[in-house]
């Protein structure tokens, strides 16, 4: 995998995973494995949170095309090693944050219809 051609997206968007098939994974051991080093992965890699979440609801039985999806996960960090939650030395580590809202934009009950907010730990934005 290491010479494998590097993906745009972590998963196939077109892709429809299902319980339903009939070619199972050799190893469910190897599968477990790395989908749950994926979890820990999503930590710093917020932007394939919802791609693990979809590989690990077919744990129990993972199947032939279930493996194909987390290869492609593998193969999208390999080609965006460089990118992540960067955290500075300890004087730079404070947690400031922004938010903005419009309270006043609709007339009949005075309810807010837009907010916003930036929250910073350190330079990094996190939220």
């Amino acid at each position: 995998m290491l010479h494998a051609k590097p993906p745009q997206t972590p998963m196939i968007s077109s892709s429809r995973l299902s319980k339903d098939g009939l070619s199972h994974v050799f190893d469910p051991t190897t599968y477990r494995v790395i989908v749950g080093a994926l979890q820990y992965i999503t930590l710093t890699r917020l932007e394939i949170a919802s791609f693990v979440n979809k590989v690990c609801q077919y744990m129990q039985a993972p199947q032939e095309h279930h493996w194909k999806a987390v290869k492609q996960i593998l193969r999208y960090l390999a080609s965006t090693s460089t990118h992540g939650i960067l955290i500075r030395s300890a004087r730079d580590l404070c947690l400031v944050g922004f938010s903005d809202s419009d309270w006043g934009s609709d007339v009949d009950d005075r309810q807010t219809l837009h907010i916003g907010y930036f929250i910073y730990f350190g330079f990094t934005l996190v939220s």
